[in-house]
């Protein structure tokens, strides 16, 4: 194992350690609790947005904790769900009279935990709503979308429900926007090297050299096919595909594509498969209004990549582009035409 950490045990809070020394303008905890992360700013009156996952994901979950985005993140060792009570901590802290939103992806321990959380919430006199995100079409066919797992595509739930909770909107709303994007989101990755969980400190799964996985979700679960491994070009097609015929994606539609890197792959190599999805969706005539191209959720240092194209419609794309100031995200207005 090559990684530059100091006892695996502490590598979580050493790492959140980092972050608030880094960003004490952006972010604190609470409850004396490192994992309960809250935005240093609030906005009396307004629906509070609150995610939680497993660690070794940045910037996904905690990393969008701020302005115009969420309002809090509880945080869970590496691939671990946060308990219940971290969750509820967090609730309490940035519940401001409006209510709270849950948005977090399809897992099961993720679920259990955040439903529990919810249980308590309203025991506490806090209403809370939530929204499970899950967008990869490899994992479960159409029709069963329920089953699906969130991966990069909760990135768009949390920008665009955060515009809307920003502008002050009720909860019922920002939830109903929060569900909208949910149902327009779409999302495939594939994967080109295992990563190390710190303290396990060997690859949990096998990718041969020169093999990848399409399909292959951020904790390594199962794709649909390993295969070897083929130009960029003919990822991206077989990855596209898919994806365009799930919801389905059509002619006239307009897009917002985020090229999501899963930690060890260069930015150069997501250029060139934004190269690609840039042509095939013009040659259908699909417009893209705005990409994303970057690291969005990550799986340690595993290499790879996801593509997610989110429809948008009028509301959606006013939404999408609102500002946000983030640790990890920063956007000015987006010039909506």
């Amino acid at each position: 194992m090559r990684k530059l950490i100091n006892d695996p045990a502490n590598f979580v809070d050493e790492m959140l350690q980092g972050l608030y020394a880094a960003h004490p303008e952006k972010l604190k905890y609470v409850n004396d609790d490192l994992r309960c992360v809250v935005s240093a700013k609030t906005k009396k009156g307004k629906v509070g947005l609150a995610t939680g996952g497993g660690s070794g994901h940045l910037p996904l979950f905690l990393g969008y904790v701020g302005e115009g985005m969420l309002d809090g993140c509880s945080v869970g060792g590496v691939f671990q769900s946060p308990s219940a009570n971290q969750m509820l901590e967090v609730t309490k802290a940035i519940d401001s009279g409006a209510g709270v939103l849950y948005i977090y992806g399809n897992y099961g321990g993720d679920v259990m935990n955040f439903d529990m959380a919810a249980e308590m919430a309203d025991l506490e006199g806090i209403r809370v709503e939530q929204v499970v995100a899950g967008e990869d079409v490899a994992s479960a066919p159409k029709g069963k979308e329920d089953k699906r797992r969130g991966v990069a595509g909760i990135f768009y739930v949390y920008k665009i429900a955060g515009a809307y909770a920003d502008e002050m909107a009720s909860l019922d709303e920002v939830k109903r926007v929060a569900e909208k994007v949910c149902a327009n989101v779409r999302t495939m990755g594939v994967a080109l090297s295992p990563c190390t969980i710190p303290e396990v400190g060997k690859p949990s799964f096998v990718i041969k050299e020169g093999e990848m996985e399409i399909g292959m979700g951020i904790h390594g679960e199962p794709g649909i096919r390993k295969s070897e491994l083929k130009p960029a070009d003919s990822v991206v097609d077989e990855m596209l595909q898919p994806i365009l015929e799930d919801l389905p994606f059509e002619k006239g539609d307009e897009v917002s594509v985020l090229i999501n890197g899963l930690g060890a792959t260069p930015r150069e190599e997501l250029y060139v498969l934004y190269r690609r999805v840039n042509q095939i969706l013009k040659e259908k005539n699909i417009k893209i209004f705005h990409p994303y191209i970057g690291e969005f959720a990550t799986s340690m240092e595993m290499a790879g990549a996801s593509i997610t194209l989110l429809r948008l419609d009028d509301e959606l794309k006013r939404l999408l582009a609102k500002p946000a100031n983030t640790p990890f995200f920063v956007q000015e207005q987006l010039e909506v035409r």
